[in-house]
């Protein structure tokens, strides 16, 4: 009786530690493809010392194949430029659902960003990963494309 027991707690663990495995290898660029509502919050530490603070939303469309377009709206130190800024950009997706992005907005200088995709992909936790910037955002999906 005890053997049985063993071998079926050991059988649990096995096919549990598979489906974990199957699970945690199941993310690619086309696993966030649509589009993301991002709430950002952090940041930006000044050569002089000082420090802006930052908050903003974004719209964040993945196309499945490594790019990206976003509409964002940055408040620094309370301040909002009016309307959206438009940017692009490109992202990757590894198997282990963790990723990078870089966002461009015409001169401005790249924006970085680490991500970790959650929920089957209808999560993005997001930080940027340029030097003296500490912002972090997350996300949630707002629409997958129609085929």
């Amino acid at each position: 009786m005890k053997f049985r027991i063993l071998f079926f707690l050991l059988t649990l663990v096995v096919v549990g530690s598979q489906s974990l495995t199957a699970y945690a290898s199941s993310c690619s660029n086309g696993t966030i493809r649509g589009s993301y509502a991002f709430t950002i919050h952090g940041q930006v530490f000044l050569p002089n010392g000082s420090t802006l603070l930052i908050d903003g939303l974004a719209k964040t469309t993945f196309d499945g194949n490594g790019n990206l377009t976003q509409l964002d709206a940055i408040a620094v130190n309370g301040n909002v430029a009016p309307g959206w800024a438009s940017n692009t950009g490109t992202y990757s997706v590894n198997p282990d659902c963790t990723g990078t992005f870089t966002v461009t907005n015409g001169n401005q200088p790249p924006v970085h960003l680490q991500m970790i995709v959650a929920q089957s992909g209808n999560t993005i936790h997001d930080m940027v990963i340029d030097p003296g910037i500490a912002t972090t955002a997350e996300a949630e999906r707002v629409s997958t494309p129609k085929d």
